[in-house]
């Protein structure tokens, strides 16, 4: 084992007890107990995503066995390589693939991954703002570049994004309103507005206006396009809303994973639905988001999404926010 590699270092770690209770906090593992993969890297931050709040749960049912290093992103340097395209002091990120599921991720102060699952770190992002973005960023990009190639420009009238407080909210607003569009925020936290309008929101509507139950298969045509977060009863009713030729792209589901629709706003309207997948998106279009994300999709505030900074100690407090829906926009994790 290289120098460059501690042989010991402290990693959150989560572990199944036979009544299947969890048990987790920090813990010190050594450089044998990292899985395999081409490259070793020094982690210096990751991210809290509701994935990695699940994670922490008995019942949260994403982590495939344990013991689990939870963490879907990281950013970090490479200190081993056995792949040529990367050498020790390269800075890189990983989001993803099976990160924090199957194959111990972010929350560690070194990992191993596969080679095939690394980003390196776009000219315009340093390694704490890449993680301010980290997955959610990711999404929200991916989100908004599928509905400009369906064919998306600014000037066509507003864009919705529901939940748009959480992680991916909060990004797809900052990265629409940086691009020119015209940003309708919807959100049920009180006391959002002023934070949504910071982040460039033209306007903001309450969660009632579309987590709407029911209603006709076609209401009055409202927006040119959605980034919606929530599912459920609200993507319905956005897909019921939105205008002639346009087109939602789904990307959570913290409202619900059902979706009662009719055809008709696909068949009469000609709406699209784009599903949205951060998780193995291929490389090179993921690489091409990552660039979008550090030139023409960059927030212009980044510190603006920063909800709160946590240290691997602070994780359990802030997968209980997470996943109670009491954090607006992002928590970073300084892990190194």
């Amino acid at each position: 084992m290289s120098p460059a590699v501690a042989e010991s270092f402290r990693a959150y770690l989560v572990e199944r007890d036979g009544d299947g209770s969890l048990r987790q906090g920090v813990r010190t593992l050594d450089a044998g107990d990292l899985p395999p993969g081409e490259v070793t890297l020094r982690v210096a931050y990751s991210g809290v995503n509701y994935k990695d709040g699940l994670a922490s749960r008995p019942d949260g049912r994403v982590v495939r066995s344990y013991p689990m290093v939870p963490g879907i992103d990281l950013a970090g340097k490479v200190v081993e390589s056995a792949d040529p395209r990367f050498r020790p002091g390269d800075p890189v990120l990983v989001t993803g693939f099976e990160l924090g599921v199957s194959h111990y991720g972010g929350y560690a102060e070194y990992a191993r991954v596969p080679a095939q699952w690394i980003v390196p770190l776009p000219r315009g992002l340093d390694l704490r703002e890449a993680m301010i973005l980290g997955t959610a960023g990711f999404t929200a990009a991916l989100a908004l570049h599928r509905l400009e190639e369906h064919g998306l420009a600014p000037g066509q009238g507003p864009v919705l994004v529901t939940g748009a407080t959480g992680g991916v909210g909060s990004v797809a607003v900052a990265i629409l309103a940086r691009r020119g569009y015209e940003v309708v925020a919807s959100t049920g936290k009180d006391g959002a507005v002023e934070y949504l309008k910071r982040l460039g929101a033209s306007r903001v509507i309450p969660r009632s206006e579309v987590a709407v139950q029911g209603g006709k298969p076609l209401e009055k045509q409202l927006w040119a396009a959605a980034i919606d977060a929530v599912g459920g009863d609200t993507l319905a009713h956005v897909l019921r809303t939105t205008r002639y030729g346009g087109a939602v792209a789904a990307v959570g589901l913290t409202g619900g994973s059902q979706l009662n629709t009719t055809v008709f706003p696909f068949i009469l309207r000609g709406v699209s639905l784009l599903g949205i997948d951060s998780v193995y998106c291929p490389m090179p279009l993921r690489m091409r988001i990552w660039q979008r994300l550090a030139g023409d999709l960059r927030p212009p505030a980044l510190d603006a999404l920063v909800c709160r900074e946590v240290g691997l100690d602070e994780l359990p407090e802030a997968f209980a926010d997470v996943l109670a829906g009491r954090v607006r926009g992002r928590i970073l994790v300084r892990v190194a």
